[in-house]
C-alpha cells in the first residue's frame, strides 16, 4: 500500500466498546504508529475504556492528558467532555461547545489530525449511531490520506458507518477484522521511524 503514516485516528460511538477490543485487540505488538480513540461517552465516564482496551493489547493504551506528546507504539484514547485535537507531535484538550452535540467530536479530532499531519493520515470509522465522523473522515480523504469505514451489516449501529462511506465513496470498508489487518502492513512515517529507532537507541 503506497504511502507512510504518521497518525491513525479512530471514532466511534453506539457499540465502540466492543468494535474497539477487537480492533486494537488484533493489531500486532510491533505496531508502532500511533493510534489516537474517539468514544462518545457520558461526561461522568472514568477511565475504565483504557484499562479495558489495554487488556487487549501489548501496545500502551492511556488516556490523554493536555499536550501529551504523541509517541509510537501508543493507543490514546480521548477523555470525556473534551475535545481531542491533534497537533504536529502532541495532542491537545479543548472545552470548546460540543459539536453535533458530542464532546469529544470525531469531527474535530480528524479535521486537526489531517490538518497536521496530511496525507500521511489514517481515519477510521466504526459503529455508531449518528453522523459524526463523516466529515472529519471526508477532510482526511480530501487531503490524501487512508480512509477506513467498518462494514455498515457488522456495526451494532450502522449509521455512522453508513454516513462516513456516503461522504467518502472513496474509503475501504471492510470488517473490523479486516481493518486491523490493514493496519498491520502500513509503514510508519519519518517521523514516527524516528522517534522509535531514538526510544530503541535508549534502551
Amino acid at each position: 500500500m503506497p504511502g507512510r503514516y504518521e497518525i491513525v485516528v479512530v471514532g466511534t460511538s453506539w457499540g465502540g466498546l466492543k468494535a474497539l477490543k477487537t480492533l486494537v485487540g488484533a493489531l500486532p505488538a510491533d505496531f508502532v504508529i500511533p493510534m489516537v480513540i474517539v468514544q462518545h461517552r457520558h461526561r461522568d465516564s472514568d477511565t475504565v475504556l483504557a484499562r479495558l482496551l489495554q487488556e487487549c493489547t501489548a501496545l500502551r493504551v492511556c488516556e490523554v492528558e493536555d499536550g501529551q506528546p504523541i509517541v509510537p507504539g501508543h493507543v490514546f484514547v480521548a477523555p470525556p467532555d473534551y475535545h481531542l485535537l491533534v497537533d504536529a507531535g502532541s495532542l491537545s484538550l479543548s472545552t470548546d461547545a460540543p459539536v453535533r452535540y458530542s464532546r469529544p467530536s470525531i469531527d474535530v479530532t480528524f479535521a486537526s489530525a489531517s490538518d497536521s499531519y496530511g496525507d500521511a493520515t489514517v481515519g477510521v470509522v466504526l459503529t455508531g449511531a449518528n453522523a459524526d465522523g463523516a466529515e472529519g473522515l471526508r477532510r482526511v480523504a480530501a487531503r490524501g490520506g487512508l480512509a477506513y469505514v467498518q462494514r455498515p451489516e457488522e456495526a451494532v449501529s450502522p449509521a455512522m458507518p453508513m454516513a462516513a462511506a456516503a461522504a467518502v465513496p472513496t474509503a475501504r470498508v471492510l470488517d473490523i477484522a479486516e481493518i486491523a489487518s490493514a493496519m498491520g502492513t502500513l509503514r510508519p512515517g519519518a517521523l514516527v521511524a524516528a522517534a522509535q529507532a531514538a526510544a530503541e537507541e535508549e534502551e
